[in-house]
């Protein structure tokens, strides 16, 4: 890329940082130091703000950089992605967001502890938590290797490597300074950057295309080197069973996992009320919606504008779809408007991964110091703040994501995405279902739910293609692949049930049935809840 590009990229990168930073500092001088403060804003965010705020979580930059670029590169089977991402948020609204909010305080162990024991449940819920938020995390970083790398050099393996390491260290600062009222407002201020970026960016290629929607689909076929079957399901997911089976699980790991992700619960405990998480959701869903269709167009415009080669040959994952689409259409390489369009996207695209990354650092924080901190601390020992400790675990958190990312940048990020779904949807929505809804549900089986969908996911993921015997494998060089799927949901997550169950009936301890009445009532009234 050319000096100007990386100019004015780099302003629009370091203002959009100054005012993140100013928010930041402004959050920590209206704060009181509280728990309540610091993981759950003081529960003073209007359904419109929160709403606002958990697009802004959601909308990642696997939603932005890796569903476009995987449709540009699969046309069809890519689209599963936005459809999978988009029906999820059903599951959230019908099953999860009104009755989480009644019944917890600030994570998922509060939920699933309610009715438990607690230490066995915290530890178990705490470990399974921080699991799926480093898996996510790297998911952002990655995306922000491979952004910045284009910007600066294309495949610059030191820009990566810096911009992984600055990522992780501003998501350190904006948790430690300002809590959850200072990410909330960085998710929000995101949130309109984003769809503000869609919008224009839609609204173009279909003005290239004199609204032609037909025209767009074709161009993309004679430009995506594979013919009709660009369009046709198979292109990725087709063939023999192994890759019809990584399909279906990778469509059940995205429908299921959002109701599991700890940072999208996390968001409910902000509002003051079951009611105002209810109309959360639905203002989440309406942005989420809208946006999601917008990928589709940015997808199949990259693929007949830049094409799935040029793609293909930035980025071999499809990372850089949008950026490269930008350039094209503001002009090209070297012209003014190209200049201005792709720093514009380069910078909304790294806003994207600023705030979601501080999101998720602040819920896998929050669950070492709420969870497993309060759990295994001795019982003599000196007491530290909880706030304190979850300071200290988000700089812990972020070095284990910067090392991890550094292994993991050729991979693509809605891929990566789904693998942390996956394990959320098995370890975690197994037991928040059964602890909401089954009256016999025991501490022993809450136990065996989590470390039963948890192990098992992870264990899959270690032995499949992602990590081993493929050239595309986080270890290329290696070959220990035992498990075919790429995506273990299809396995795990029943495993997370049937573990759940076993546990439940071979367990010893009688159900509480005057603590299940009392849950019930709140999760169902909200009396009683915090």
């Amino acid at each position: 890329m050319t000096g100007d590009h990386q100019t004015l990229a780099l302003v629009l990168f370091s203002a959009f940082v100054a005012v993140t930073l100013g928010i930041t500092t402004w959050a920590s001088r209206n704060r009181h130091g509280s728990a309540e403060e610091f993981y759950a804003g003081g529960r003073l965010f209007s359904p419109m703000e929160n709403g606002f705020a958990i697009a802004g979580d959601y909308m990642s930059a696997a939603s932005f950089l890796g569903i476009s670029g995987l449709i540009a590169l699969f046309g069809y089977d890519g689209m599963l992605y936005s459809v999978g991402f988009l029906v999820a948020w059903l599951v959230v609204l019908f099953l999860v967001a009104e009755l989480v909010r009644n019944c917890g305080r600030f994570t998922l162990a509060d939920v699933v502890a309610a009715r438990m024991s607690e230490r066995p449940v915290r530890i178990a819920a705490g470990t399974s938590s921080v699991t799926v938020s480093v898996l996510y995390l790297v998911a952002q970083m990655v995306g922000a290797g491979s952004l910045v790398a284009l910007l600066l050099g294309g495949t610059s393996a030191s820009a990566r490597t810096w911009t992984v390491i600055g990522v992780g260290a501003l998501m350190v600062v904006y948790v430690s300074l300002g809590g959850m009222r200072a990410t909330t407002w960085i998710q929000i201020v995101k949130a309109v950057l984003l769809m503000a970026g869609a919008i224009a960016l839609t609204v173009l290629v279909l003005v290239r295309f004199h609204g032609d929607v037909n025209g767009l689909l074709n161009t993309a076929v004679a430009h995506s080197g594979h013919g009709r079957e660009f369009l046709a399901p198979g292109l990725k997911y087709g063939g023999d069973w192994t890759a019809r089976l990584d399909f279906i699980s990778l469509g059940l790991a995205l429908v299921l996992g959002t109701a599991g992700l700890p940072h999208i619960l996390s968001r409910f405990y902000t509002v003051p009320t079951a009611r105002a998480a209810r109309h959360s959701v639905v203002w989440a869903i309406g942005l989420i919606g809208g946006f999601y269709l917008m990928t589709i167009v940015l997808g199949f415009g990259a693929a007949a504008l830049v094409g799935s080669d040029a793609v293909r040959a930035s980025n071999a994952a499809g990372n850089t779809a949008v950026p490269l689409l930008a350039l094209d259409l503001g002009g090209g390489a070297g012209s003014t408007g190209g200049t201005v369009l792709f720093a514009v996207v380069a910078a909304i695209a790294f806003a994207t991964i600023l705030a979601v990354v501080a999101g998720i650092t602040l819920a896998s924080s929050a669950s070492v110091a709420h969870d497993l901190y309060t759990s295994l601390r001795r019982r003599h020992a000196k007491r530290r703040s909880e706030v304190a400790v979850a300071r200290l675990a988000a700089a812990g958190i972020g070095a284990v994501a910067i090392a991890l990312s550094l292994l993991a940048q050729e991979l693509n990020v809605a891929f990566l995405v789904g693998l942390a779904f996956a394990v959320a949807a098995s370890a975690n929505l197994p037991v928040l279902l059964y602890s909401l809804f089954w009256r016999n549900f025991t501490t022993r089986g809450a136990v065996w739910s989590v470390y039963g969908g948890l192990i098992s996911a992870v264990v899959l993921v270690v032995l499949s293609p992602v990590v081993s015997g493929s050239p595309e494998a986080v270890f290329p060089g290696l070959d220990f692949q035992v498990f075919p799927l790429q995506n273990p949901g299809v396995v795990s997550i029943p495993l997370g049930f049937l573990a759940g169950w076993i546990g439940t009936v071979t367990s010893s301890e009688p159900p509480d049935e005057a603590t299940y009445a009392e849950t019930e009532v709140r999760s169902l009234t909200g009396a009683g809840a915090v």
